[in-house]
């Protein structure tokens, strides 16, 4: 089985992510708290609470090498919390935000970070040496809805986005106080701040989680209509393709490699996809084991079984495959996941580990390495 840890911290988990040497834990226990854990002497224990946010912290992301914490809460606000002695000290980042603050990530150089908003606004934030704070400029008038998810380019410039409008799109974030000139390579070297380089119109239903892969050449994302979206040759002539499945919607998503992708969702199992010689994606297995529900006589419809579930009956559909499947679900996780992490070296070209934290409360560490029938993709 490809779980190796699993930690129930709390009783549910909006969002979490580890230090570098994965020694220390971040994680917001659905409230407007940060707790902080530590690995000693083979237990982990609380070492810190972070107590600035004023509702429930929707995204926090921990800096590589600077060892910095980024927060983001629905209170509009953020901060980055600096470790000075034995205290996170937090800078208030100043967003000008009028709805919630949803998602939150710093750029691979870590001297920028992406806030995605109810506001139908992206903040791009960098630190002002002479004033010594955190400042935003905006990306504007873009969304038609919410943005969800935010994900950074390799090259640190590009920004993808998903939104609740249903559409995923490319933006270049270049501040040039803050970006070196030689960081403007390829087709978009000319771009300005907040200039739309693409927008996806896949899907047809909310848009989440955003990801690009290792070398930047493919981004993926996905929708609420049990949907995921490729896109390859991002630039004015990509090409796209979608892979649909019969489980519940994914929540997020994250590449191990050019060719290999894992899922997380409703289904509160890890969804396996793969790309073939060819580039074409499919979707391979659940990682963990599934959980069956034992069956009894069938009759009536996929239409009853959820009728009589609305109502607490104890109905069945169809004897088919697909209606089989769908009462497997879960795993090691009891809910759904809402956040995947990666662990290992940033910008690694592979990943063979990483996490998933859910609304269950738990954090599972997940290894690839005894995957044998994926070693092919990795």
């Amino acid at each position: 089985m490809a779980a190796v840890e699993v930690h129930k911290f709390a009783q549910c988990i909006t969002c979490h992510a580890w230090s570098r040497d994965r020694s220390m834990i971040a994680f917001c226990p659905n409230n407007n708290e940060v707790h902080i854990y530590a690995l000693l002497q083979g237990k982990w224990e609380k070492l810190h609470v972070l107590q600035k946010h004023d509702q429930i912290v929707s995204g926090i992301d921990w800096s590589a090498r600077a060892n910095k914490i980024v927060t983001a809460s629905h209170d509009r606000n953020s901060y980055v919390w600096n470790l000075e002695g034995s205290e996170w000290v937090p800078t208030l980042v100043i967003l000008r935000l009028n709805r919630a603050a949803l998602c939150v990530k710093w750029n691979p150089r870590e001297n920028k970070f992406a806030v995605g908003s109810g506001a139908k606004t992206v903040c791009i934030c960098y630190y002002e040496q002479e004033n010594n704070w955190w400042v935003s400029k905006l990306i504007r008038k873009r969304h038609d809805s919410s943005v969800t998810s935010v994900a950074w380019h390799p090259n640190n410039i590009l920004l993808a986005t998903a939104s609740t409008d249903g559409k995923c799109r490319i933006f270049s974030t270049f501040i040039k106080v803050v970006d070196a000139k030689e960081s403007r390579t390829g087709p978009f070297a000319d771009s300005k701040f907040g200039e739309q380089i693409l927008q996806l119109d896949l899907s047809f239903s909310w848009s989440f989680g955003v990801r690009w892969s290792p070398s930047g050449n493919t981004l993926a994302y996905v929708g609420h209509s049990s949907m995921i979206y490729f896109v390859d040759d991002v630039g004015p002539s990509p090409l796209a393709q979608n892979v649909a499945f019969r489980d519940l919607p994914l929540r997020d998503v994250l590449f191990l490699s050019e060719r290999l992708l894992i899922g997380v969702g409703f289904d509160c199992n890890p969804m396996v996809f793969a790309a073939d010689l060819h580039g074409i994606w499919h979707f391979i297995k659940f990682l963990g084991e599934r959980k069956t529900t034992s069956s009894g006589p069938r009759y009536g419809s996929q239409f009853s079984e959820a009728f009589g579930k609305l109502y607490g009956q104890q109905k069945h559909g169809l004897n088919n495959d697909a209606n089989e499947h769908s009462r497997s679900r879960g795993g090691v996780h009891e809910n759904c996941i809402n956040c995947i992490v990666p662990l290992g070296e940033p910008g690694s070209s592979k990943v063979t580990r990483f996490s998933t934290s859910g609304l269950d409360g738990k954090v599972v560490v997940w290894d690839m390495e005894n995957q044998a029938d994926l070693s092919e993709y990795l």
